[in-house]
């Protein structure tokens, strides 16, 4: 793909969508942490219901720490391998107390340092709390990317660093929303709805339909 048709790609999505988030409900950056590291192989909608309840109680690595393993496992026993969650949210609440005096780190190097917490964990948190220019290459991002030839890749690794590379610098902001949510609701995995797609006259995916 052309650096020509790459950003009119990013020029439809940003006028469809001027102001992309994401659909993890948070009101702190502890709890954007907290959401994200439980949406791992979870709905955000199933992690937003949990986590309305567990917020209403405990939404600082204090209260967290407080309720302990066994006491947050009850929140969170809707979603998938809660159990490792649970000693997870513990511990790493337990380190932001000790080292980082109960605030998340702006790093990435200070993000992978907590349990639970991977490249992409760390790289949605840097974008959407911290507002770094980060892509965190998720399933839908992934698909997207190697569909439409955005930023086409072996790995997840490789997409990430295609797509920081040439996505135009004023779209990088966003461009981790603008992607997840195409492949959320548009470039779906089984049958993608190509004939109401903004770019599919842009888009190089051979199996694609007439718009």
């Amino acid at each position: 793909m052309n650096a020509v048709k790459r950003e009119e790609i990013f020029r439809r999505l940003r006028a469809a969508n001027p102001q992309p988030t994401t659909e993890l409900r948070y009101r702190t950056p502890f709890e954007l942490l907290v959401a994200v590291v439980l949406s791992a192989q979870a709905t955000d909608s199933s992690v937003n219901r949990a986590t309305e309840k567990l917020f209403a109680v405990a939404n600082t690595p204090q209260a967290i720490a407080d309720l302990g393993v066994r006491g947050l496992k009850p929140y969170i026993k809707t979603i998938g391998l809660y159990n490792t969650k649970a000693k997870n949210i513990v511990s790493l609440s337990k380190c932001l107390l000790a080292e980082h005096g109960g605030a998340v780190p702006h790093s990435r190097e200070g993000l992978e340092a907590l349990a639970g917490v991977g490249r992409k964990t760390a790289n949605v948190v840097l974008n959407t709390a911290f507002g770094q220019p980060t892509i965190a290459v998720d399933t839908h991002i992934f698909r997207v990317a190697n569909r439409t030839r955005i930023g086409a890749g072996k790995n997840v690794l490789e997409v990430e660093q295609r797509l920081l590379r040439l996505v135009p610098e004023e779209y990088r902001q966003h461009a981790h929303h603008w992607l997840i949510l195409h492949g959320r609701y548009t470039c779906t995995a089984r049958k993608p709805h190509c004939k109401t797609c903004i770019i599919n006259d842009l888009c190089e995916y051979k199996g694609k339909t007439a718009a």
